[in-house]
């Protein structure tokens, strides 16, 4: 489908017929300067779907896009977009942009979390996204931040929570 091949993976997505990638591959998109400037419009394309603005294009910084409202509407609506967050954040990783994969799982914590503006997502974003970060310390942080966040902390099982505790 269109987001196989906007947002392609080393793994089976939902079309059995797509083949995965292969590292050769990843390496090969990842030295193309075109390849990268067209994986960057598609991702900023997917984001302002979703009713997100990249402010950063070189740390990733994301912000709430003029129509968030009717685009958040759409994400609470349907679930299949969170299948298609996750294929993007774990592309992400793939192509090397896993400080974007860090602001846009913070993003959508701090969303469903902080503000409740997308409680049909929250789910996704504690079970899945947060999952696709690479960076064992920017997961960790993540899982901190989401945990400082969470009601009722004590039900929150995305860490233990010891660790949690006395995470610094």
């Amino acid at each position: 489908s269109f987001l196989f091949r906007l947002f392609p993976l080393r793994e089976h997505g939902m079309n059995w017929r797509a083949k995965p990638l292969t590292c050769q591959e990843i390496q090969a998109f990842r030295k193309s300067k075109e390849v990268m400037d067209r994986f960057l419009r598609a991702y900023k394309l997917m984001l302002g779907f979703y009713g997100i603005n990249l402010v950063n294009k070189e740390t990733g910084e994301l912000e709430r896009a003029e129509n968030w409202r009717e685009r958040f509407e759409n994400l609470n609506r349907f679930s299949h977009n969170n299948l298609r967050i996750t294929r993007i954040l774990k592309c992400l990783g793939e192509m090397g942009y896993e400080d974007y994969q860090v602001h846009l799982v913070k993003f959508f914590l701090t969303e469903t979390l902080v503000k409740e503006t997308l409680p049909n997502v929250k789910r996704s974003a504690l079970d899945y996204f947060l999952f696709t970060v690479r960076s064992k310390e920017k997961r960790r942080e993540l899982i901190h931040y989401a945990w400082q966040h969470f009601k009722p902390q004590s039900s929150f099982v995305w860490g233990p929570r010891d660790k949690l505790q006395k995470y610094r």
